[in-house]
């Protein structure tokens, strides 16, 4: 489609090139060859007479007009895509809509099963991409609208868009089945004596057990650190170890593994966790079926039995 001899898909391309800043990603991002992402760009910079991108080292920068663009374009592809979303009603049995979701592995293993269960039966032509937490900044990725949700701590979601409670979990010490070390509790200063695994995202921050601990001035002898939540308790088997992580977690594991579940010596707030997204899709009947479905399956995640063994 062209408007005023401008091919709009070329503002596709403008968005991925000034979100990547990198003709190779930007066309990663849009599935182009970076060929065709460069035939892009000397189009884009042909119709707004204007270089766009510029090399300064070993990057590229984006020149004022661009800079004053960017902001612009994304907004207009993401009325588009609410536009194009949005069909009147919307029928689960008959969709064949894609939604994609940012999570941690955590929300994932103890939600996400339900959600799925759920909607094969009554949407079997929909379908999920469920994207890890660690790609970037999940606030970004929001608001490009390039994901339908992210399902994160509140304290980690952004103010500008639509958020709501899902479910809540405590925690849990894990240790092996056959620790010596533990029994059925735990004190405070074995705590600081065991050597701990636990999870960082990427290198940016520490998991909110982590976070709580720093705060109360709890300092653990950390051992191993995870790549990920579902990673931490087979880092647990055949050690002296122990970590703290979400109770649902630990009792799905202790399912499979050899492990035991002791409480905290230290009273550590329950974790939240909450979905949001994009203000475009607020009414959207799509986005309003995936919300209802994601409140019943957090129904019953909650509503399920949870207990220390």
């Amino acid at each position: 489609m062209h408007f005023r001899q401008l091919d709009l898909n070329l503002l596709v391309a403008l968005d991925a090139l000034l979100t990547e800043l990198n003709i190779t990603e930007a066309g990663r991002r849009v599935h182009l060859t970076q060929s065709a992402m460069s035939g892009a760009l000397a189009r884009l910079r042909e119709y707004f007479d204007d270089e766009l991108l510029v090399q300064v080292g070993r990057k590229m920068v984006p020149t004022p007009l661009a800079n004053s663009l960017s902001e612009s374009v994304r907004e207009i592809l993401q009325k588009i895509k609410s536009t194009i979303a949005t069909k009147g009603d919307f029928d689960p049995a008959k969709s064949t809509r894609r939604f994609s979701l940012l999570m941690s592995d955590y929300v994932s293993t103890v939600l996400m099963n339900r959600v799925l269960v759920e909607a094969e039966r009554v949407a079997p032509h929909v379908t999920f991409e469920v994207i890890s937490n660690d790609m970037g900044s999940p606030y970004e990725v929001l608001e490009r609208a390039d994901v339908d949700f992210l399902l994160m701590p509140p304290d980690y979601l952004s103010r500008s868009h639509p958020s709501e409670l899902l479910f809540q979990d405590d925690y849990a010490c894990v240790v092996w089945a056959d620790n010596p070390l533990v029994g059925d509790s735990i004190s405070t200063q074995q705590y600081l004596e065991l050597g701990h695994v636990v999870l960082q995202f990427g290198r940016r921050s520490p998991a909110i057990d982590e976070f709580f601990l720093n705060h109360l001035g709890v300092n653990r002898r950390i051992e191993v650190v995870a790549m990920n939540f579902n990673a931490i308790p087979q880092c647990i088997v055949g050690t002296h170890r122990i970590a703290t992580v979400q109770l649902r977690l630990a009792q799905f594991y202790a399912k499979y593994l050899p492990l035991r579940l002791v409480p905290p010596p230290f009273d550590i707030p329950p974790l939240r966790e909450s979905m949001q997204w994009h203000t475009v899709f607020d009414q959207d009947p799509g986005s309003i079926w995936l919300r209802g479905l994601l409140k019943d399956s957090a129904q019953s995640v909650e509503s399920a039995p949870v207990a220390l063994k």
